[in-house]
């Protein structure tokens, strides 16, 4: 079940989990926003010499998960081309090796909370920590808030790689209609918030992007912390590769206490 690869495209792992397909979802807006296609894999493992018996129920599982996702996506009525793919190799280092090709790889988490990190392992986690290209990882569960019109949280500082991140933080915004929460991820005194750092090191994207609202938060602990706790609505968090190890923290388990951290969805962006 394949298709020739675009020389650039959005990639979506695919494992038969509603997870995968609202991953999937999501990832439409990015494909069309690109015009680029929508690349759809599920990994199987590799055969091993001289063993035993066949694959086929994997291939069959594959191709059946592959078959609903399209499936999903084709029922959107939008405008994207989606290429399937059953590749060989774990999950992680299938979207890892396509991350080198990649505008985006997502993924589906149904909360990745510390019980998957630490016991089950978390492809989601592994990816958003190696992959080569950004990588969203796409909450679901009850509570999951993936088109609410929440915020899409950035994390702002002022090193020279945040201005991928803030790109990233901008486009996304606009391509959801959504307003921005601008993490201010360095220290200041208590309860301040830095607003002429802010406005100076925003003022650039604002110019370009007059139509999106910012709202400047206090995230002195960083973005991970401050997502933990805060009562603001976000749908997305946008932050850098040095918070690519807090994934699991940032998305939030699977269900939550009604006055605990909802979790969101998270694009980790590359240096």
């Amino acid at each position: 079940m394949s298709n020739p690869q675009s020389s650039q495209r959005i990639v979506v792992g695919i494992d038969g989990s509603d997870a995968a397909i609202n991953a999937a979802k999501w990832a439409v807006a990015e494909a069309v926003s690109r015009n680029i296609p929508l690349r759809l894999i599920h990994a199987i493992p590799e055969r091993r010499a001289g063993a035993a018996g066949d694959d086929s129920l994997d291939l069959q599982y594959a191709q059946t998960s592959l078959r609903a996702a399209d499936a999903a996506l084709q029922a959107m009525g939008q405008p994207v081309k989606i290429e399937c793919d059953v590749v060989r190799g774990s999950s992680e280092s299938a979207l890892i090796d396509e991350s080198r090709g990649a505008a985006m790889v997502c993924v589906g988490s149904v909360g990745t909370g510390w019980v998957a990190r630490k016991v089950l392992g978390s492809t989601a986690a592994t990816v958003a920590q190696k992959a080569l290209c950004p990588v969203a990882v796409i909450r679901s569960g009850p509570d999951a808030t993936l088109s609410d019109g929440g915020y899409v949280a950035v994390a702002v500082d002022e090193s020279a790689a945040n201005d991928a991140v803030l790109e990233h933080g901008f486009r996304e915004a606009r391509l959801r209609e959504a307003s921005i929460l601008a993490m201010g991820v360095w220290r200041w005194g208590l309860g301040e918030i830095p607003y002429q750092q802010l406005d100076h090191r925003l003022h650039p994207w604002v110019s370009q992007h007059p139509e999106v609202h910012v709202q400047p938060a206090a995230a002195r602990r960083g973005a991970a912390e401050f997502l933990t706790h805060t009562s603001e609505p976000v749908q997305l968090a946008v932050v850098g590769s040095g918070d690519a190890d807090k994934v699991a923290r940032m998305v939030g388990p699977i269900t939550t206490h009604p006055n605990g951290h909802p979790g969101c969805s998270v694009l980790v962006v590359r240096d």
